[in-house]
C-alpha cells in the first residue's frame, strides 16, 4: 500500500448514511467505530452508555462498522468519525502518513494474531512459506506480524506472495485452500482454531500492537470535554468487561454470530484489559517495529518516524481519567 493510495479518497465501505451525522435532530454528532477486535465498543455499543452520557445535550451517537484497522484509518483520514480503533503501528503508519490522530487511550493488551496454516500442510516454520501464497489484510497488525516474523526467519515480502484480503475473507480463502497460510485476526483465528484442522504455527505476543483507541487532533483540540466524557464511558466499560468475562464474551458471540467457546477464547484468554494508559511501552515497541514501515515503503521516503510516536502517543488527555 503506497503512500499515495493511504491518502486517496476513502474506502467505499465509508457510505452515506455513516457521515450523515449532523443531519437530523441533534445539534451535532459524535461518531465512533466499532470493532469485533475492540471488545470494549461492543460493551458500549450493548448498554447504550455514551447515548445515555450525551443525551441531555442534543448529541447523537454515531457507530460504524470497522472489520480492520485499514478501515479504521480510513474513518479517520475522512473524518468520518472522531473515535477509531486500531493496532497501534497501523496508528503509527496513519500519523506518519499525515492522518492527524492521537492515542489517548488503549483498549486492549492481545494475542489477537498469529499465522495460520492447515494442519496438514506441511508448514511448520516461517522458513517453510517461502514461495508460498499467504493470506493477510494490509496495513492491518496481521500484516505487520507477518512481515516481522518473515524477517525474524532471514525472508522479506519477496520471498511470499501476500493475497491482500479482509480478515474473514483470508479466514475463508485458507479453508477453501486458496491460500497456502493466513496471518490471523481474532475473533476468525479463533473460530478456526477451535472448528477446523488447522494450527497457529508461529505466536509471538509480544509482537501483537496493543489496541489503541484514535480520536482526530482537530475534534481532541475543539470538544476536550467531549473527548474526556467519551474515555470516562470507556473506562465504565473497560472495568465492566473486566468485572464481567463471560457476560463481555457473550456480547462477543452474539454480535459476530460465533460460538461461545470462541468468544471465550478470544476475550478470556487472549484478551488483557488492565492497562488503558499510553506510555513508555507502547513507544518502545513502536520504535522497535517502525523500521518496517519505512522498509515496506508503507511512509513517505524520509518520514520521521519518531516524532510521529512522539505525536501519537498522548499520555495527558486521559491521565485524570484512567484509575
Amino acid at each position: 500500500m503506497e503512500r499515495r493510495t493511504f491518502l486517496g479518497a476513502a474506502s467505499a465501505t465509508i457510505t452515506a448514511p455513516f457521515v450523515a451525522g449532523c443531519t437530523g435532530s441533534a445539534t451535532r454528532s459524535i461518531t465512533l467505530d466499532w470493532a469485533y477486535y475492540n471488545p470494549v465498543s461492543l460493551v458500549l455499543r450493548e448498554h447504550g452508555w455514551l447515548e445515555a452520557e450525551f443525551a441531555d445535550d442534543d448529541v447523537e451517537i454515531e457507530w460504524v462498522l470497522s472489520l480492520g484497522s485499514n478501515e479504521a484509518n480510513e474513518y479517520s483520514q475522512s473524518e468520518a468519525a472522531e473515535f477509531a480503533s486500531t493496532a497501534g503501528i497501523a496508528a503509527l503508519m496513519a500519523r506518519t502518513n499525515d492522518v492527524p490522530i492521537r492515542t489517548p487511550y488503549v483498549y486492549s493488551t492481545p494475542e489477537w494474531t498469529a499465522l495460520v496454516a492447515k494442519a496438514d500442510a506441511g508448514i511448520e516454520d516461517v522458513a517453510h512459506l517461502e514461495g508460498k501464497d499467504v493470506a493477510a489484510t494490509r496495513g492491518t497488525d496481521p500484516h505487520f506480524f507477518l512481515l516481522k516474523a518473515l524477517e525474524d526467519a532471514g525472508l522479506s515480502e519477496e520471498d511470499v506472495e501476500i493475497v491482500d484480503l479482509q480478515h474473514s475473507e483470508g479466514q475463508s480463502a485458507l479453508v477453501q485452500d486458496d491460500v497456502d497460510a493466513w496471518a490471523g485476526l481474532d475473533p476468525h483465528m479463533a473460530e478456526l482454531e477451535l472448528e477446523a484442522d488447522v494450527e497457529l504455527f508461529y505466536r509471538r505476543p509480544e509482537y501483537n500492537t496493543y489496541g489503541f483507541l484514535n480520536v482526530l487532533e482537530e475534534f481532541l483540540a475543539d470538544h476536550p470535554d467531549d473527548v474526556e466524557r467519551v474515555l470516562e464511558t470507556y473506562e465504565r466499560g473497560r472495568e465492566w468487561a473486566i468485572d464481567n468475562p463471560d457476560a463481555t464474551a457473550e456480547i462477543l458471540a452474539d454480535e459476530s454470530e460465533l460460538s461461545q467457546e470462541v468468544a471465550e477464547r478470544v476475550f478470556v484468554d487472549r484478551t488483557d484489559l488492565s492497562t488503558p494508559a499510553p506510555g513508555e511501552e507502547h513507544r518502545e515497541l513502536l520504535s522497535d517495529l517502525a523500521p518496517i514501515l519505512e522498509r515496506e515503503g508503507l511512509v513517505g521516503e524520509g518520514a520521521d518516524l519518531r516524532t510521529s510516536i512522539d505525536e501519537l502517543i498522548d499520555t495527558e488527555t486521559a491521565a485524570s481519567v484512567i484509575e
